[in-house]
C-alpha cells in the first residue's frame, strides 16, 4: 500500500466519523444543483463572454419601442400576456383578479436589486416593473435594428429577458449595459450579467469592448457561474407582427 492510499483512506475514515461527506471535483453542492435547473450543461457564463462578438455601439437611429411588437403580447399562447405570466413567476403571495391569469396583487420577496421586499398592487402606484435585463434599445444599437419583427418580438416577450424587479432601481437602469449599470444588491449581481450574456449569445446580439469587459470582471468573482438557458423561441409566432 502506498503512503497516498494510506493518507487517503484515513481521510475516507474521519469524515465518515464527523458526519462529512466528499464531492467529487467540479460536482455541484445543493445551491448549484437547486440553480442547475435551466442552465446550459457545464457551460460558465464567463466563458460565454469570449464567444460574443465585440463592436462598437451602432446609432439609435430608427428605434421605437413599436419595433419589438405590441408590449407583453401572449406569445407563447398560454392566454396570458407576458407581464402576467413574469410576475406569477416572479412574485410571492400572489393574488388574481382574473381566473388564474392577471395578477391583482403579490409581493417581491426579495427584490432581486435591492435585497429588499417590495409590494405589487394592480392598479395602485407601480412599485414593481418588469425589466428586460438588456433593454430594448440597447439592443436595437447591437444588432436588432437588421432583425425582421419576429425576432424583435422574441426578444421582447422572452422571459429570460425578463425579471420583476424594484420600479425605482429599473427605471434608474434606463437602457444601461453591464458598463454602466448594475444592480445595488452586490450578491446578485453574477446572475444579472450571466442572464445578459445567455440573453446576447441567444439573439446574437454584439457587446461594446468596455461592456465586455465589465462582464468579465463581474464573473470573475464567481467563474463557477452558469450560464442560465431556456426561455422561448428567438421567432415568435407568425400572427404577431411589428406595428
Amino acid at each position: 500500500m502506498t503512503l497516498w492510499t494510506r493518507v487517503a483512506g484515513a481521510a475516507v475514515l474521519l469524515l465518515a466519523a464527523t458526519g462529512c461527506t466528499v464531492e467529487a471535483p467540479g460536482s455541484a453542492g445543493p445551491e448549484d444543483s437547486a440553480a442547475g435547473a435551466g442552465t446550459d450543461a457545464g457551460g460558465a457564463a464567463l466563458t460565454a463572454v469570449d464567444g460574443l462578438t465585440v463592436k462598437g455601439r451602432a446609432p439609435m437611429t430608427g428605434y421605437d419601442r413599436d419595433k419589438f411588437g405590441s408590449p407583453w403580447a401572449d406569445t407563447d399562447s398560454n392566454g396570458c400576456d407576458t407581464r402576467d405570466d413574469v410576475l406569477k413567476r416572479d412574485l410571492k403571495e400572489v393574488k388574481f383578479s382574473d381566473g388564474d391569469c392577471q395578477v391583482s396583487s403579490g409581493t417581491l420577496d426579495p427584490d432581486p436589486y435591492t435585497d429588499k421586499d417590495v409590494t405589487f398592487v394592480r392598479g395602485g402606484r407601480s412599485e414593481v416593473d418588469i425589466d428586460h435585463l438588456v433593454a430594448l434599445s440597447d439592443a436595437w444599437q447591437k444588432g436588432a435594428q437588421k432583425w425582421d419583427a419576429s425576432k424583435r418580438i422574441a426578444l421582447a416577450n422572452d422571459p429570460l429577458n425578463l425579471l420583476a424587479v424594484d420600479a425605482g432601481r429599473n427605471r434608474s437602469k434606463g437602457d444601461g449595459d453591464t458598463a454602466t449599470w448594475l444592480p445595488p444588491h452586490k450578491a446578485y449581481r453574477c446572475t444579472y450579467v450571466a442572464r445578459q450574456v445567455a440573453v446576447k449569445k441567444k439573439y446574437e446580439l454584439w457587446v461594446t469592448a468596455a461592456e465586455r469587459d465589465a462582464m468579465k470582471r463581474v464573473l470573475s468573482g464567481c467563474p463557477g457561474q452558469k450560464l442560465p438557458s431556456g426561455g422561448t423561441s428567438t421567432q415568435a409566432p407568425k400572427r404577431f407582427h411589428a406595428g
